[in-house]
């Protein structure tokens, strides 16, 4: 996640001394929590909160948890997770609190420019795409367009907006009313829309209220004015994650101003330095519920303490990363692909429908950045070109259905025709049929190796081919030394068991458990649980599937 980069680089960097010590002195561990210490101060966390968070990772590091520890460097990487997560929301994922006769009001609050508007619309798509009725109120009746700019959002989303007041409007860049005014009054918007909710069945209203470039007191009191009108089940604060030091002082003042019960982080996928997500929480107590991670409707989710601290600790995150696989696959595809993979008869027309699939779980550079140890590939994924699956697919149509059974019959002059046919060079064809052929040996392997059977949302036979005599085959080693050979007999047993260490990448990833990944993203995954990335990362996203 783009806002965290540099912490995640910095924390890497304290670590990496760590790796090579078999015990760690007292000076190894204050010169790791100096390091730890800049890092945060570095990203604009508060300095309240660095002093706490560095002085709980030291008392634990020096105590006995890590003195008996058989490997005290990770040891160490698992106190400063247990730590991050804790100063995140101390490890507690609380959903919304929906009332039990509905509608549920939600009211949105903070400073112009955090982003409420947009998210109003992003969290009434995601509370539709869950079963909800949502409706969406426009009582920022004093930002200029503020009512046309939600009006166009919801209907983005495909969420219906109350707007009985149309606001300050601006014709040619001139605001028809003089800054601070408004046009109608939003306590009496707010108000009437419950009412107007509750006759047209709504359950969710999402009221997005007025800003200010800094907290006043007549932000505060039309806040209050209108949180005491509606009685609202959440209030959500809402903080553009990109303001640093100030978020403390922010938080605080509409904490003591509205009481909110949640926050929202918006903007994570800038390039700030990310100190507000590592500050609010610890500071006001209240916990952060979701996060806005880009510019896209889908760009909204769920906010999850633990696995907010595993990226920024570059161990990736697995399990948001099945959850988006399982919410977008079609299982039933996913078990005909797995069987035509261990048959051998993966097409390209396969090939194709595995990464239109995976294109519907949004940006690579996102996707990509869920998978452990890559903040060491961030300039690569940098460099990725979004738009090569669509190159790809415009070679693939550009074959005839025989060709996309059967790739090895496409010689010279076809693939002359084909890149003629897509807009592409010949260079760009063989590339993709060379890629094609390596992702299919590799799918071929795992699914021989492993059986993809075993993993949840696939299909295909459970094990390796049989021997004449009923038996598995064995994958093992081919080497001539008996000892080295039941060594690697061993960890190829503990790979498939599940028990392999992590390696590469970062200096503490760790292995996803049993991830339930589909074809086109499996691929992606090395046995030891780190991605099969190919040297030429940046060339395109063909590279990364193949």
């Amino acid at each position: 996640m783009a806002a965290f980069s540099s912490l995640t680089d910095r924390l890497s960097n304290a670590f990496k001394h760590l790796k090579s010590k078999g015990k760690l002195s007292e000076a190894d561990i204050d010169g790791t929590i100096r390091e730890i210490r800049r890092a945060l101060l570095d990203a604009d966390v508060s300095l309240e909160v660095v002093r706490s968070f560095t002085g709980r990772v030291r008392e634990r590091a020096l105590g006995e948890e890590v003195s008996q520890a058989l490997n005290p460097a990770q040891q160490v990487v698992k106190i400063v997770n247990e730590e991050l997560t804790a100063i995140l929301g101390a490890g507690v994922d609380r959903p919304l609190n929906f009332a039990k006769n509905p509608p549920t009001i939600i009211m949105l609050a903070g400073l112009q420019g955090a982003g409420k508007t947009t998210l109003a619309g992003k969290l009434g798509y995601w509370l539709k795409d869950a079963g909800h009725t949502p409706l969406l109120v426009a009582a920022d009746l004093q930002r200029p367009n503020a009512v046309t700019q939600l009006q166009v959002v919801g209907e983005r989303a495909g969420v219906p907006v109350y707007a009985p007041e149309k606001g300050v409007q601006s014709d040619g860049g001139e605001a028809v009313a003089a800054p601070g005014q408004t046009t109608g009054d939003p306590v009496k918007v707010a108000r009437d829309s419950i009412e107007f909710a509750k006759r047209k069945l709504y359950d969710v209203v999402i009221i997005d209220t007025a800003g200010r470039l800094g907290v006043d007191e007549e932000l505060m009191k039309q806040a209050r004015d209108i949180r005491d009108a509606v009685h609202p089940n959440e209030i959500l604060f809402v903080i553009d994650a990109m303001i640093g030091q100030d978020a403390v002082k922010t938080a605080k003042a509409f904490d003591e101003g509205v009481d909110f019960t949640g926050v929202v982080l918006s903007k994570l996928d800038g390039d700030a330095r990310g100190g507000a997500a590592l500050s609010v929480a610890s500071v006001t107590g209240k916990p952060i519920l979701f996060a806005s991670t880009g510019e896209g409707l889908k760009d909204f989710e769920v906010f999850h303490p633990d696995r907010m601290a595993s990226r920024i600790l570059d161990m990736g995150d697995i399990l948001t990363l099945i959850e988006q696989a399982q919410k977008q696959f079609d299982e039933e595809q996913a078990r005909e692909a797995a069987s035509k993979m261990s048959e051998g008869t993966f097409g390209l027309d396969d090939f194709l429908e595995q990464l239109q699939q995976v294109r519907k779980l949004g940006p690579m550079k996102n996707l990509l950045g869920m998978i452990p140890g890559m903040a060491a590939h961030r300039q690569a994924l940098e460099q990725l070109d979004e738009h090569e699956i669509d190159r790809t697919e415009a070679i693939i149509r550009s074959m005839t259905p025989e060709e996309r059974r059967n790739p090895k019959i496409i010689d010279g002059s076809r693939r002359a025709r084909i890149a003629y046919g897509s807009g592409n060079t010949v260079s760009a064809v063989n590339g993709l049929l060379e890629r094609f052929e390596q992702a299919s040996k590799m799918m071929r392997r795992m699914t021989n190796r492993a059986g993809m059977g075993g993993i949840p949302g696939f299909g295909g036979p459970g094990g390796g081919k049989k021997n004449k005599k009923g038996g598995k085959k064995k994958k093992g080693s081919k080497s001539g030394n008996p000892m080295k050979r039941e060594a690697e007999e061993k960890a190829l047993r503990q790979r498939l068991a599940g028990g392999g260490k992590s390696s590469g990448g970062s200096a503490f990833a760790k292995k996803p458990q049993n991830p339930a990944l589909p074809a086109g993203l499996q691929e992606m995954m090395g046995e030891n649980g780190m991605p099969d990335l190919p040297p030429n990362l940046g060339n395109g996203l063909g590279d990364l599937l193949g």
